[in-house]
């Protein structure tokens, strides 16, 4: 079962109000993004795309939490709704590599229940295209990936599984650009000069909306 885009919407008005913050304008770019690579693959729905991008993030709705965090809340949060595809995609979207992110023992609750889900779970074709339209969309507009992964990493720091994790993203533009025909950048509006913005990045506590 999939939300409406009335719905998704609320939702994400709702959820800025609870904990305001500038990931409530990524996720609408997100959720476009999503929308108009999906409208060029043959096959693919562009609405559920559209949505499950726009509410992929939703479990940040509960404040400023972790990656783990999020993600769970995030399922929760959809599962209690009845949105198991827009739950799906809150599991995944954080997990380019699936399994392999999880080469360790969680020690937390919420880890415990998110890596059993991504060990029972098979990327499809939804899952990969949030996972890189979430690489491709800020809250001021679409960027090329390599400004996003600098982005994040400017907030967060530098791990192993992030390098890994852009080899995947890159692979999977590979994989969305021969369905679409095009380079995914051609459908991303004014991509050429957000792209050149440099922003400082936001870290939890700043009042940025």
């Amino acid at each position: 079962m999939l939300a409406t885009i009335e719905e998704a919407k609320k939702e994400l008005e709702i959820a800025g109000q609870l904990n305001p913050g500038p990931w409530t304008a990524h996720s609408v770019n997100v959720g476009i993004a999503a929308r108009n690579i999906a409208e060029k693959v043959p096959g693919m729905d562009a609405e559920k795309a559209y949505i499950v991008g726009m509410l992929h993030d939703i479990g940040r709705r509960v404040g400023i939490v972790n990656i783990p965090r999020h993600v769970y809340e995030g399922y929760r949060y959809a599962m209690e709704k009845g949105w198991d595809e827009v739950a799906r995609v809150c599991m995944t979207h954080s997990y380019p590599l699936m399994k392999e992110e999880f080469g360790y023992e969680p020690t937390t609750e919420e880890e415990k229940v998110i890596k059993d889900y991504i060990w029972n779970c098979q990327a499809d074709d939804y899952d990969k295209l949030i996972q890189i339209c979430d690489a491709l969309a800020t809250d001021y507009g679409f960027v090329i990936l390599e400004k996003r992964f600098v982005d994040v990493t400017r907030r967060y720091g530098i791990m192993e599984t992030y390098i890994r994790g852009w080899e995947v993203t890159f692979q999977n533009k590979e994989y969305f650009e021969k369905k679409m025909g095009c380079s995914i950048y051609d459908v991303l509006p004014d991509i050429g000069r957000t792209t050149l913005l440099c922003p400082p990045p936001w870290k939890p506590g700043q009042n940025k909306v």
